[in-house]
């Protein structure tokens, strides 16, 4: 059952606007309203102050998360001014409202520096502004994440210390940093505190901000694939830095790790379940590199699902499978960036070089 409620809501005319508006739409589409915080709800709207935001500290992590901030004051740089909140709130989503005379204007951000923009005139039926926040909300709240790992001391002996493949990440994680392709806005420590990185690490997994990531096929359903939250430009460790994607278990939703013994492992990148995705599908696919940039000329996604969920692996994967060329396609992530397939990580890099846009379109 879908299930939404409010958190930390404040007392004024807008919000209350504003809560009654989501609290009719979302209830008359299938959604029921959750009185209290306290009971386990797929979708949470907080209501954040701009000068102390509180998160609010889901049970789990199929909990959704929408933080809200309002301000009269518009933004000269909407990422480096509203980012933050979107971290300090642990929010899955923001929306970041501006007030105006005649209008509000609602940008809403995601954690891969995603950015979509609605605007209601004063003159604007509620219902149709509603509906557009609705429209935009739905399909990302109600999506699944596949993010955790189970992890086994199995990695053969042979290679407790890389392979060739794993050279060729290190390389082409070296050429990502020299195209300023592995952008960090800045360092999680920066704006959570302790608190707030434990319950970030417990939930998620997550010790750091580092956009993009790039894998190799080893085997049949195998590979190697840059870890979570690490500096790509300097990868080494294998079972930390890079880590060996041996299989998906659909029961436990969670991704196979084959590693070396007494080695404390880093994550496998959210993005894992996408890329086993396409080796399973496409047994000629070598390579696959994830970037924060865009390409003219390329096919987008419907939504902007969440890094990590089953639906924007799924898309993606189909979108590869629709292409001219699976082996070769370059697939736009909406207002994210781009998944490119190759033959072999060279192969990605020749085609890529001098025609990569550092800045994503929104679309």
């Amino acid at each position: 059952m879908n299930t939404f409620t409010f958190s930390n809501i404040p007392n004024d005319t807008f919000s209350t606007w504003l809560l009654e508006g989501i609290k009719q739409t979302f209830s008359t589409r299938g959604y029921t309203f959750l009185t209290s915080t306290e009971e386990h709800s797929k979708l949470v709207f907080n209501f954040a102050d701009s000068q102390r935001p509180v998160p609010f500290r889901r049970n789990s992590q199929g909990t959704f998360v929408v933080s809200i901030i309002q301000t009269d004051q518009y933004p000269k740089d909407i990422h480096k001014e509203a980012y933050p909140y979107l971290v300090r709130t642990l929010s899955n989503h923001l929306m970041y409202i501006v007030h105006s005379q005649k209008s509000i204007h609602l940008y809403f951000l995601t954690p891969e520096q995603g950015l979509y923009t609605i605007t209601y005139g004063r003159n604007e039926p509620e219902a149709h502004f509603f509906q557009k926040v609705f429209d935009r909300l739905e399909p990302l709240a109600s999506s699944q994440l596949i993010i955790n790992n189970d992890f086994y001391e199995n990695l053969p002996k042979s290679l407790w210390h890389g392979d060739e493949i794993t050279n060729s990440l290190r390389r082409s994680g070296e050429k990502l940093a020299k195209m300023n392709l592995l952008p960090a806005p800045f360092p999680l420590e920066e704006v959570l505190s302790a608190r707030d990185m434990r319950h970030l690490k417990k939930l998620y997994g997550i010790g750091g901000l580092s956009y993009g990531n790039l894998s190799a096929r080893k085997g049949r359903e195998t590979f190697w694939m840059s870890a979570s939250g690490i500096d790509k430009a300097n990868m080494r460790n294998i079972g930390q830095d890079i880590l060996y994607i041996s299989g998906y278990d659909p029961e436990k939703k969670a991704m196979k790790v084959s590693i070396p013994p007494n080695i404390k492992p880093k994550r496998a990148s959210v993005d894992a379940i996408e890329h086993w995705m396409i080796y399973k599908e496409h047994p000629n696919v070598g390579a696959i590199v994830h970037i924060h940039a865009w390409m003219d000329g390329v096919q987008a996604t419907q939504f902007n699902f969440p890094c990590g969920t089953i639906e924007l692996a799924q898309t993606v994967a189909d979108l590869v499978k629709q292409s001219t060329d699976p082996t070769r396609a370059v697939i736009g992530l909406k207002n994210h960036g781009l998944t490119i397939t190759g033959r072999s990580l060279e192969d990605i890099f020749e085609r890529i070089e001098g025609k990569v846009l550092p800045q994503v379109p929104m679309l």
